[in-house]
């Protein structure tokens, strides 16, 4: 019997639901896509449950329907203003364990990361994720796997990411009440990252954009390991508002022809393309140059990518990140961003993130928007191989608490 998996991105202007199956031979494809508006949150938080229980509902049936199958677990993507991301550093002493020698083991491991997460938090947030950066054994820096050294100090440096408890409940019932059980959530950078960023490119150090409907979602990701999150309370409903109050009209229509004719790249313009302004209350359409636009789209995607380069400004005064600036989500739909973010940054090192091809429904995934759902249904895979090879050995018994921060030890390094 196949086994399924399905990921749910509930985002500010849309809701993506994709559903993937691992057959008996252990062939893992996506089955099943579907999406639907989202009226419900702003900038990434649930304002309205009702709206957001419906949008769910509309999207999961769609890949219901797609893939012919009924399902009732789901992982989710979290985002929004409130998360935030911060660097910690844990010590503890190896214990011999009546042994002769201080081989390092997992409950060392795990003691270490509980004593770097001991950070203090406000009560209303709760830690989401604690990924393990580097170790460091008796002042031996950039360890990345402890287990059987030999030392007698053991530190750890960790990425802890947090959320509002509140949010993360609320989006939880929304989905509860949409007919679906939460196995687990995830940061939605960190799965955009998993299904767009190659492994080199972790190592080396690269930058992920996730260019959202509400907000935009800032990683540095270096050796494997975040180094910086960050939330920016701006998106593409910006640029929305921009073209609807420039040129007085609706902001479904500001909408529909930022999709259609919206450019951030002057030079990328021809001089003879026209768009058509449709009339407001019985006034006749307006045709206006493409470049007009173009004059309001590029200023405000360049204060974007200015935000974004000032957030990272002091990372990367410390850090050489030689990999690639990707950008994903809906707004690396935009014509232009790739060449507007070369010239903000100083660097022709990127890309728009396209997610891999995974079988099934190859053309209806393969965007950049959909990379944060099919990094929710890649974490899930790899977690239900996971817990299968875990099961079949007696050191899951031997060693529980673990599997999260060794899971991790396999996704990042």
């Amino acid at each position: 019997m196949s086994e399924v998996v399905v990921g749910l991105d509930i985002g500010t202007s849309r809701v993506r639901a994709v559903i993937g199956e691992i057959s008996d031979a252990g062939v893992f494809q996506i089955t099943g896509v579907g999406t639907s508006p989202s009226t419900g949150l702003r900038k990434g938080v649930v304002v309205n449950i009702e709206n957001t229980v419906r949008a769910v509902s509309q999207a999961v049936e769609a890949a219901e329907l797609m893939s012919g199958l009924e399902v009732s677990r789901c992982v989710i993507g979290l985002g929004g203003t409130h998360v935030d991301g911060l660097n910690s550093r844990g010590v503890v002493a190896v214990t011999g364990k009546g042994r002769d020698n201080r081989e390092i083991g997992q409950d060392d491991i795990s003691r270490v990361i509980d004593a770097a997460k001991a950070v203090v938090i406000p009560m209303d947030r709760q830690v989401i994720h604690v990924i393990p950066q580097s170790y460091i054994v008796d002042e031996q820096r950039g360890v990345k796997d402890p287990r059987n050294m030999i030392g007698v100090r053991l530190e750890a440096e960790v990425h802890i990411i947090t959320g509002s408890v509140t949010s993360v409940q609320n989006l939880v019932k929304c989905v509860n009440r949409a007919n679906l059980q939460v196995d687990e959530y995830m940061y939605q950078a960190l799965a955009s990252v998993k299904s767009v960023m190659s492994e080199e490119e972790r190592e080396l150090g690269s930058i992920l954009i996730d260019l959202g409907g509400g907000t935009t979602d800032v990683l540095a990701i270096a050796d494997g390991a975040p180094l910086l999150t960050a939330v920016l309370p701006v998106g593409g409903i910006q640029v929305t508002n921009d073209i609807s109050i420039v040129k007085g009209i609706s902001v479904e229509t500001a909408e529909r022809i930022k999709l259609d004719a919206g450019c951030c790249w002057m030079p990328l313009i021809e001089e003879n393309e026209e768009v058509i302004l449709p009339g407001v209350g019985g006034r006749p359409p307006v045709v206006i140059p493409r470049s007009e636009i173009c004059e309001i789209v590029q200023p405000r995607m360049a204060e974007l990518f200015g935000m974004v380069k000032e957030k990272l400004g002091p990372i990367m005064k410390t850090r050489q990140l030689s990999g690639n600036i990707v950008i994903t989500g809906g707004g690396a739909l935009l014509p232009g961003v790739v060449e507007l973010a070369s010239d903000i940054f100083g660097t022709q090192a990127v890309r728009i993130g396209v997610p891999g091809n995974f079988g099934g429904l190859t053309g209806e995934y393969r965007s950049p928007d959909y990379a944060t759902v099919l990094g929710l249904v890649l974490d899930a895979q790899e977690r239900m191989a996971y817990s299968v090879e875990e099961t079949s050995t007696q050191e899951r018994k031997a060693r529980p608490g673990l599997d999260r921060i060794k899971l991790w030890f396999k996704e990042f390094f």
